[in-house]
């Protein structure tokens, strides 16, 4: 067991709303609001229990963990 071990062993309740999560949080990294929106009326007909929320919102925790790759800028000489 390490510092700064990330793995959590807790899995989501509801790992089809863990995946619309993750998937939630992708489009809202890429500014895809069409898709956004698109996730947002699934999650509001499918979510019944506190759990489905909690699912949800343990995917996007476990996309937005991961940082983004910003690639490298070229000719920036000074």
């Amino acid at each position: 067991m390490g510092l700064f071990n990330r793995k959590n062993t807790d899995s989501p309740a509801n790992p089809a709303m863990a995946e619309l999560g993750r998937e939630f949080a992708i489009a809202r990294r890429h500014g895809d609001r069409k898709t956004m929106r698109r996730i947002g009326r699934e999650y509001t007909n499918t979510a019944q229990t506190d759990a489905d929320a909690a699912s949800f919102q343990h995917g996007q925790e476990a996309y937005d963990a991961i940082p983004p790759i910003n690639p490298p800028r070229r000719n920036r000489r000074r």
